[in-house]
């Protein structure tokens, strides 16, 4: 199975009008994003999500302060510092314990463009897809200001997750998908794994619904990279973090 693109950049309004606000939470897990988190939460089109759930993951500045200001609807601050992974864990759960249906994300660094939320949710709400990976690099996405190690590094990793699971993504870091919460239900589908605390649980959660046979499609959307402390990525030890979900699952080392 191929994770098709949708057939057309922007959905139709037909396709757009599908989309029930009152089902969809946008998660946003932030780190000491003051001056960023803000612009995020107000850029979301509650036509398209009711509920933003903001989870700041024991700033050091006032992050959790500024998302309330500027709207979120929930706000939840971890105690200590655990990593992205679990900023998003968080986020989910809350939005199931509150009944929502689909989830989306988005980073809090500001690199994606909120009005593209229809690209991701639309194959949803037409019932033609479980979960869509946004992709940078399918016709219609965009890279603003990428420097060139992130351009090649962000192609090399699908080509190594295409070879782990046998799935051609063409985007597999992509911090913007959307999908049904109900995923979540599924035992092989583990989330709550410490292992999966920082930036192996995005890859970890597609490899896994991949697995399950779920419909996987990608959609083109933007990153944007502002400069200097676009990313707090290392290449290194957070390469490895991603690398290593890839690695334990075909392997069999990790459920």
């Amino acid at each position: 199975m191929c994770p098709r693109p949708l057939q057309s950049i922007e959905p139709s309004a037909d396709r757009v009008a599908l989309i029930d606000p009152t089902r969809v939470a946008v998660i946003v897990p932030a780190w000491n994003e003051t001056g960023k988190i803000g612009d995020v939460v107000r850029k979301i089109p509650r036509k398209y999500a009711a509920t933003v759930i903001v989870v700041d993951d024991c700033s050091g500045d006032d992050t959790a302060g500024e998302a309330r200001a500027a709207g979120a609807e929930v706000v939840i601050r971890h105690e200590t510092n655990q990593g992205v992974g679990a900023g998003i864990r968080t986020g989910l759960l809350e939005a199931k314990r509150l009944g929502i249906e689909f989830a989306a994300i988005l980073s809090g660094d500001d690199q994606h463009e909120p009005d593209e939320l229809p690209r991701i949710l639309c194959p949803l709400f037409a019932g033609e897809a479980d979960l869509i990976q946004g992709s940078r690099w399918l016709p219609g996405g965009a890279t603003p200001g990428i420097p060139p190690d992130r351009r090649w590094l962000t192609q090399l990793y699908p080509l190594l997750f295409r070879m782990a699971s046998g799935f051609p993504v063409t985007d597999g870091t992509n911090g913007m998908r959307a999908f049904r919460l109900a995923l979540l239900d599924d035992p092989r589908i583990q989330l709550s794994q410490d292992w999966l605390n920082r930036y192996e649980l995005e890859p970890y959660l597609l490899f896994q619904a991949i697995r399950g046979n779920y419909r996987i499609k990608e959609a083109p959307v933007t990153v944007r990279y502002h400069g200097r402390g676009t990313t707090k990525m290392r290449l290194i030890q957070d390469g490895w973090r991603i690398l290593r979900p890839l690695v334990f699952l075909r392997l069999g080392m990790r459920q």
